[in-house]
């Protein structure tokens, strides 16, 4: 299949090229950025992003919904989401 977009460059704005599941744990950053998460299941989520700063709880996400925040952390404390895919 022909991929029209094969020579352009990515950008953080750009689609995803994959994805990743994630397991939220309270000590371990992801292993590498990504452009957003998606929820699968929703709930809460306990992220800080790549900037640092503190964690921030964000309540009640539904499900289906693409979180367009760059997460360094996934934390397992606070999250109750589930099926978190980060997306590359």
């Amino acid at each position: 299949m022909a991929d029209q977009f094969a020579n352009a460059a990515d950008h953080v704005s750009a689609p995803a090229t994959r994805a990743v599941h994630v397991t939220p744990h309270d000590e371990d950053a992801l292993g590498d950025i990504p452009k957003a998460l998606f929820v699968g299941t929703g709930g809460d989520l306990t992220l800080r992003g790549v900037g640092g700063g503190d964690d921030a709880v964000w309540k009640n996400v539904a499900s289906g919904t693409i979180v367009p925040l760059r997460a360094e952390y996934v934390r397992a404390t606070g999250t109750t989401a589930d099926d978190i895919l980060a997306l590359y």
